[in-house]
């Protein structure tokens, strides 16, 4: 008999095992399928085995505990295919133990270090610290092991000297902004301090998941960049790589710096002194999808913010703040680390891909270097309640944790109970938990829980807040909304509640939340409408619907989303690198550009690729994946995809592709080579063609003519229509007002609508996922004509980007959530659970996209993971006919007929646990299955997820 290894041997790397484990991740996802048969270590996980951003997560956790090693955090955004995995797991050989290290308190200093109450600017502070703890340790960096490095006040204050020297040499002026665009580390603060001390504006955003990803990542920020006029970008050394890129998508750029070369500079002869009302930072609110606005906050406004905070929570020295948090977010910058500056306390610093990686290292902190402090959304006690196994907390002791911040974005009073049952064997105490609601034109804080308190949460009628705007509070056993309490306003600031008409409204009664105070910013940088748009007298609207009760703060409406998660510019050179990635396309053969339609008058967006591919279905199945990328991109197809010969898209002698010069091509109909057609065979041919040809031009007629009443139809009513909506004052309103204009369309074009099992939404309780197949644009209003009471859209982020549609979005209550990124798609999930417990309705078009050829989708795990957390049921519902009214990719309407079947409810299994998450991965499975096989038997199309 063969002899056994030992208990803890780690299995063997190798590629059968790993494909196996793919495999077997991936029948379970798609239950009703057998495993693809052409699963290679090159397929490409969400293209070719559908493992959306949550699979993926789940899959290298898997690895991990399979493996027992503990992968880079890089893995979770990096790996694409099961060879990039098994790359990244044999390099981590010999294996690392997936348990974490023995804990040994790491080493603490608790002498007292007064903070700096005259300083006027967060330079004085520094200097402060510097002259009197200069050799205290202000950060260390988490490490799994060992203590991690550290960086000092002294050794701070002396390299951010040498970089403001660097920057001036670089010609920075005062008031000059500039670009930090760097990952977490010693380099982030050194950079950003540099600026201020040379009197630049330091101006954050989120640096690319990968070097890779620079170019594509620089054009999603090229609108903050030409808002601000930067002049220069501090960045990763690849940029240099991309400096023509950038410098041509922000004209203003003049250099494009490392980090290394700036602390390389000699120390300066003389700094400029900023003063307390200049601008010491640049907060962007929003991305590159619509409109960036930099949020303007001086030296004055920051330390206000934090000498507020500091009263409230005690702040101190003797205080260890952990965060995970990015520090281009106003709550891991100002926060986590400026406010771990100004009270001397040491910050434990890791990146958010570390968290997200493995979420028991940001307790583990927590727990070896004594933290007091930490703070995260409630995303992030959401995410490490249900990713953390009892195993990964054997022995965990967060005694130390005094205050744990929660705020950023809507607070789950679901998230709060479970977080507090589950951690309390551990030590955490349920008044350590601290609710706070702030904004970045306020700084970061505005209001906050008092300490040793446990959360309040309100219960209110549900009826009375929708109908009447009241807040009134449910007795027992009553059904009731329920909303977590953010506390008080900090010391010196102002909150008030208003009506439509702009009136102070009384206690309990819901209305529009504004604020002023010392931390308010004076307005958005460069945007004098948009200021005066933020302003109501001397008040600060913040976008938020909130009530008071007891003098307290109750956000009722989703807190407005500071960081952009899948917000994209699109430039034709991202979507031309793109498509030329693509098998069969020749890359670097690409051009994209817009050409007039002759018949309308408007612009097309043509695709024209170069491909050796012959025969109709290659080149049929390639411009579907063009189409298909097309989408994911940029939100639609293009209008036309020309797939044409070798030699078709023109280029200069240095190889740059010339558009003009390609459009002129396409719009002269030269591209590809020329049909030598005699004019007799023409004749010939039309000849004989003439009495099918008048046949099918009568039918192009009638289709032309019905295609015309309809978008007359659509002219006339849908401008009235959305101005209804978005004026209407309640939800239920705006909803009744979409389902008129939607019946009413539906009459006028005399397009049949069926609606079968109506029943079943009307059995439904106020808490549903409602889970719809995708197949056109006029789904949605399909959806508002068969259902006669509110529910709320969960739509892709990107639709925020387009003014028209996001203000009746929003009017509607529309959920926008992330389709690119790993980490925020997540935190999405978890926040549409959220909404779930707060009693709302979700419809997901669980497909996530739609495309010309008819077929069911596979069904991405959002929607069922957020009902499974919340115990929700799921409410299947099947759209027929929808693609031949009106297909991707086309504008021209067709006459038919349309049904709506909708199945009874999938309730979760009652007994499943909320805080198990191998149960909770189940319970979703097993609700998506389900959901999907009832949509597959009605929708009448064929099954695209063998």
């Amino acid at each position: 008999m063969k002899k056994q290894g030992p208990v803890n041997e780690s299995p063997e790397i190798d590629e059968a095992g790993l494909l196996e484990m793919v495999s077997a991740l991936v029948k379970e996802i798609h239950a009703d399928h057998s495993a693809p048969e052409a699963l290679t270590l090159d397929s490409r996980l969400e293209r070719d085995l559908g493992l959306d951003s949550l699979a993926r997560v789940e899959l290298i956790a898997r690895v991990e505990a399979a493996y027992r090693l503990s992968l880079p955090e890089r893995t979770y955004t990096e790996v694409e295919t099961p060879r990039d995995l098994l790359r990244v797991l044999k390099a981590r050989a010999p294996s690392v133990p997936a348990a974490m290290p023995e804990i040994t308190p790491s080493p603490r200093e608790r002498l007292e270090a007064p903070p700096p109450e005259r300083a006027r600017t967060l330079v004085e502070v520094l200097e402060w610290h510097a002259r009197h703890s200069g050799e205290r340790v202000h950060i260390r960096f988490y490490r799994d092991r060992g203590d991690g490095e550290t960086l000092r006040y002294r050794q701070l204050h002396e390299t951010a000297r040498r970089v403001a020297a660097a920057l001036q040499l670089r010609g920075l002026e005062p008031g000059g902004p500039v670009v930090i665009m760097l990952p977490t580390g010693a380099d982030y603060f050194m950079t950003f301090f540099g600026i201020l001390m040379a009197g630049g504006i330091p101006v954050p955003i989120y640096p690319p998941a990968r070097p890779s990803q620079l170019e594509e990542h620089m054009r999603r920020h090229a609108r903050i960049l030409a808002n601000c006029r930067a002049r220069l970008l501090v960045s990763v050394s690849e940029t240099r790589q991309a400096a023509r890129l950038l410098k041509g998508l922000a004209p203003d750029l003049r250099h494009v710096l490392t980090a290394p070369e700036l602390r390389d500079a000699p120390e300066p002869a003389s700094l400029p002194e900023p003063c307390a009302e200049d601008i010491a930072l640049l907060q962007y609110t929003s991305g590159s999808t619509g409109h960036p606005k930099g949020v303007m906050l001086s030296h004055a406004n920051l330390l206000a913010n934090i000498r507020a905070m500091g009263r409230v929570i005690e702040g101190s020295s003797r205080d260890v703040f952990v965060s995970w948090l990015p520090l281009y977010h106003d709550m891991g910058l100002i926060g986590a680390w400026l406010g771990s500056l100004y009270h001397a306390a040491l910050l434990v610093v890791m990146s958010p891909l570390t968290f997200l990686a493995r979420p028991e290292r940001w307790l583990r902190a927590i727990e070896r270097h004594g933290g007091t402090l930490s703070a995260s959304p409630n995303f992030g006690y959401e995410y490490t309640l249900h990713r953390l196994r009892d195993v990964d907390l054997a022995g965990l002791d967060l005694g130390s944790w005094r205050a744990a911040f929660n705020g950023a974005e809507a607070i789950s009073p679901v998230t709060l109970d479970a977080f507090l049952a589950r951690f309390a064997p551990h030590g955490f105490r349920a008044e350590a938990m601290t609710p706070v609601y702030g904004l970045a034109e306020s700084s970061v804080g505005l209001t906050l829980s008092p300490l040793d308190r446990r959360p309040v949460i309100d219960r209110v009628q549900g009826e009375a807040l929708m109908r009447r705007g009241r807040a009134l509070p449910a007795g027992e056993g009553e059904s009731a909304l329920r909303f977590v309490s953010c506390g008080t306003p900090l010391p010196g600031h102002q909150i008030r509640v208003v009506g439509p008409a702009g009136n102070e409204l009384p206690e309990r009664q819901e209305g529009r939340l504004e604020f002023q105070g010392p931390s308010s910013t004076t307005g958005y940088y460069r945007e004098p409408s948009t200021t005066r748009e933020l302003f109501d007298g001397e008040w600060l609207a913040t976008g938020d619907l909130a009530y008071i009760a007891d003098g307290e703060l109750f956000v009722t409406g989703r807190s407005k989303d500071i960081i952009i998660r899948a917000g994209r510019n699109i430039y034709p050179d991202e979507l031309e690198k793109a498509i030329g990635d693509i098998t069969g396309i020749r890359k670097g053969c690409v051009a994209i550009f817009g050409a007039s339609d002759p018949r309308t008058g408007t612009e097309r967006l043509i695709v024209l690729a170069e491909t050796r591919l012959e025969g109709a279905e290659p080149r049929r199945r390639l411009r579907e994946r063009v189409n298909d990328l097309a989408a994911d991109l940029i939100g639609t197809p293009p209008d036309e995809v020309v797939l044409a010969p070798p030699g078709s898209v023109l280029k200069t002698s240095s190889g740059k592709i010339r558009r003009s010069a390609s459009r002129e091509m396409y719009e002269k109909g030269d591209i590809g080579p020329r049909r030598r057609a005699l004019p007799w065979q023409v004749a010939r041919l039309s000849l004989r063609a003439a009495l099918p040809q008048a046949r099918r031009l009568g039918r192009l007629l009638m289709a032309a003519l019905y295609a015309f009443h309809a978008w007359v139809v659509g002219l006339v009513i849908l401008p009235a229509g959305w101005l209804a909506i978005v004026a209407a004052p309640t939800l239920e309103g705006r909803w009744r007002l979409l389902h008129g204009l939607a019946r009413t369309w539906l009459k006028l074009t005399r397009t049949k609508l069926t609606v079968r099992g109506r029943e079943h939404f009307t059995a439904l309780p106020r808490q549903a996922v409602l889970v719809v197949n995708h197949a056109s644009y006029v789904d949605g209003l399909m959806l508002a004509a068969a259902l006669d009471s509110p529910v709320r859209f969960v739509a892709k982020a990107e639709f925020r980007g387009a003014w028209w549609a996001r203000l009746p979005l929003e009017r509607l209550g529309t959920a926008f959530v992330e389709r690119f990124d790993v980490g925020r798609s997540v935190a999405d999930a978890r926040r549409l659970g959220e909404e779930l417990e707060a009693g709302k309705r979700l419809a997901f078009f669980a497909e996530g996209t739609f495309t010309r050829i008819p077929g069911l989708r596979p069904f991405h795990l959002g929607a069922f993971q957020a009902a499974a957390a919340a115990g929700a049921p799921v409410l299947p519902i099947a759209l027929r006919g929808t693609r031949s009214i009106l297909r991707s990719g086309s504008w021209f309407p067709h006459h038919g007929a349309v049904t709506v079947t909708i199945g009874e409810a999938i309730e979760p299994d009652a007994g499943s646990r909320s805080d198990d998450a191998s149960n909770l991965w189940t319970q979703a499975l097993s609700l998506r299955t389900r959901a999907r096989r009832f949509i597959l038997r009605h929708c009448g199309e064929p099954d695209l997820d063998r």
